[in-house]
């Protein structure tokens, strides 16, 4: 049975507009890799669904549609800075979670429109290949549609490894904020409630906010040098052993692959190969053996100051109506702009995380609405014990 007009035209005018976000997407990842190979494969998605985009426009053009201008759709602000600050590797797989519900809800649905349908099978299976191209990815010289035994244990190999381009520092200062206003929250909370929202709460939430941004400054540096020195030193021992018994190295490899799932031919014919460059044999080692630690650490200090005034800055905001205000005038309004900030704090979380905006602040505003009602009551149970 044949489609209504509108519906048909509804359809194809959905799956156009999916075809330019996910190109925009992908443009804008391509902008931050730094691998030119990794670089070139994403604007390789980024020209396939230009070709989509072009193929449904003929399809309404025979229609009779006019096509809108391209400037008519546009990402979000909110998916622009995903896309720019959220790790990658939680970027491509939302968007091929995207594609492929845009496949199961569009693509596979009939029309009953046949030129339609034909249409609509062939981005279906240009769409399913994407994510082979995604796996080719770290593959040295694969081209975007070669899948080969590389390919398939590169696969396996780094499905853990794109976060680590990607969140870094970003999601370090939004983490930081998070524990910063959560904790000193609570201490205003709770000795506002133990002293009515005297001048002590300021002493104390000051004292709060200080010791959460040096504790967290601290043990953000403290745990970054200590990854890069273990890192560094395991690194410095699989080059030893390289050096030493080359080949006794490259049949461990082997043996790795093998338990891979790659027969016994495979995994030699590909430890040999990558035995040949230096560099991606001790890469390959460090996988199997030491867990991918061959990306070092970040930097101590990036990482300090992030941790450490994010902290402070998202410690400080429960602490401010007291500098101006006292008894309960300040109590409400330090609850409420520390509510307030919990949203944005919970929002902004889902640069990193990729759940919807409003959801994570919700969530967040929960939280602190929860912190806050336990640790007030616990100082008037404070005040009566005082008492």
């Amino acid at each position: 049975m044949t489609a209504e007009p509108n519906e048909l035209i509804t359809r194809l005018m959905g799956a156009w507009r999916g075809e330019i976000e996910a190109g925009a997407v992908y443009e804008l990842l391509a902008q931050r890799e730094t691998s030119t190979n990794r670089k070139r494969l994403i604007r390789e998605l980024a020209a396939a669904e230009v070709g989509h985009r072009k193929r449904i426009e003929a399809r309404l053009k025979e229609l009779g549609v006019a096509v809108p201008d391209l400037g008519s759709v546009r990402l979000s602000p909110w998916t622009r800075l995903q896309a720019r600050f959220a790790p990658l590797e939680r970027v491509l797989a939302a968007r091929e979670a995207a594609e492929d519900q845009e496949v199961g809800d569009g693509y596979r649905r009939p029309s009953g429109d046949e030129a339609t349908d034909r249409l609509f099978a062939e981005l279906q299976r240009d769409e399913q290949g994407h994510s082979e191209q995604l796996r080719a990815m770290r593959a040295p010289n694969a081209s975007a549609g070669e899948v080969s035994a590389l390919v398939q244990l590169d696969r396996i190999l780094s499905r853990e490894r794109w976060h680590q381009r990607g969140g870094g520092w970003i999601g370090g200062a939004i983490y930081g904020a998070n524990d910063g206003l959560a904790a000193v929250f609570g201490i205003v909370s709770g000795v506002s409630g133990a002293t009515g929202g005297s001048s002590f709460v300021l002493t104390a939430g000051l004292a709060g906010a200080l010791a959460s941004a040096l504790s967290m400054a601290t043990g953000a540096f403290l745990a970054e040098r200590s990854r890069a020195e273990v890192a560094a030193a395991n690194i410095a021992r699989e080059r030893q052993e390289i050096g030493e018994n080359p080949e006794e190295e490259k049949e461990e490899l082997a043996l790795f692959y093998q338990l891979k799932g790659l027969s016994k031919r495979e995994s030699e014919e590909l430890a040999e190969k990558i035995s040949h460059d230096p560099d991606a044999f001790l890469q390959a080692l460090a996988t199997e053996e030491l867990g991918g630690v061959e990306g070092g650490a970040g930097h101590p200090v990036q990482a300090a100051l992030a941790a450490g005034v994010s902290t402070a800055f998202g410690a400080i905001i429960p602490v401010l109506p007291f500098f101006w205000l006292s008894g309960t005038a300040a109590v409400v309004a330090a609850a409420a702009i520390s509510l307030v900030a919990h949203f944005l704090v919970g929002a902004a979380k889902s640069l990193v995380t990729l759940r919807t905006w409003w959801a994570a602040g919700l969530e967040m505003t929960v939280a602190g609405m929860i912190v806050g009602a336990v640790t007030y009551t616990a100082g008037l149970l404070f005040q009566v014990g005082g008492l």
